[in-house]
């Protein structure tokens, strides 16, 4: 009984955990860039009644072994990097990538990477995230200057009204009728994006099991075009996180009812004494 009472409870903890992943995808349903998650079980040690035993020719057949598993518990809480669907804003400096690539954000000696592309100047025209995070890229078109480190803060003139993105990222704008070059943005892609750590306000960083991150351009293979006035969506289903919720919380219910079932049969044991 202790045995089926403790599988009842290891599948209680395991569901509540996937229950507690369900609730994060929906709150995030209408977060641009978001990733959903997705919580992968995997059954604990069997404890063995009997080991199987080999056929004894003529006499008698091979015998299969006997075990009772001891519950279940947690094998991967993975993140699914799939593409979302994409929404018309007609704002430039929305952007989107339809490939694998991620926005590179952050400073030149502090990254992180994003696929939410609602991007914003500051008062001094540097190319920033909606918290401040500067966009990163290369500026070499626009200032030659030699020793530049990259990534680079990308700003543009602020007497720059008529701007375009185009899908390999290069930032341009009229200045005085004159069409110049502010930069391209920055692209980075992974060995194992399931390998990213999410580490809030829709930023991911790399870890030492997602590899160190392989910088390009948009239209490059690999990385993906940047689309202008475009937004990723969440690629959660809500369709499919409420069934999932249904199936969660109905078993997380019928494990609760092992370990009463549980408690009722102990229960009689006790009462044999009287």
């Amino acid at each position: 009984m202790l045995r089926s009472m403790y599988s009842g409870i290891s599948g209680m903890k395991n569901f509540q955990t996937k229950l507690d992943v369900i609730g994060n995808n929906i709150a995030n349903v209408n977060t641009y860039g978001f990733k959903k998650g997705r919580v992968v079980f995997k059954d604990l040690i069997s404890q063995d009644l009997a080991g199987a035993s080999a056929p004894n020719a003529g006499v008698r057949g091979g015998v299969n072994p006997k075990q009772v598993g001891l519950g279940s518990q947690l094998a991967t809480i993975d993140t699914l990097h799939t593409t979302g669907s994409m929404q018309n804003t007609g704002r430039v400096l929305d952007t989107a990538i339809s490939g694998d690539g991620y926005f590179i954000v952050g400073d030149t000696t502090n990254q992180s990477y994003t696929r939410a592309g609602n991007f914003y100047l500051d008062s001094t025209g540097n190319l920033v995230t909606g918290d401040g995070l500067y966009v990163l890229g290369d500026t070499r078109a626009a200032t030659p200057t030699a020793g530049v480190i990259f990534p680079a803060i990308i700003n543009i003139p602020t007497t720059a009204t008529d701007m375009s993105i185009s899908k390999n990222g290069t930032i341009t704008f009229m200045d005085g009728g004159i069409l110049r070059t502010a930069g391209q943005i920055q692209l980075a892609k992974f060995a194992n994006t399931g390998g990213l750590q999410k580490s809030g306000s829709n930023l991911f960083q790399n870890t030492i099991n997602s590899g160190p991150p392989v910088t390009g351009f948009g239209t490059t293979a690999g990385f993906g075009d940047v689309e202008s006035s475009q937004l990723e969506m969440s690629n959660v289903d809500l369709s499919e996180e409420f069934t999932e919720m249904i199936v969660a919380q109905r078993a997380f219910q019928s494990n609760t009812r092992i370990i009463t079932t549980s408690d009722e049969i102990l229960q009689e044991l006790v009462n044999l004494k009287r």
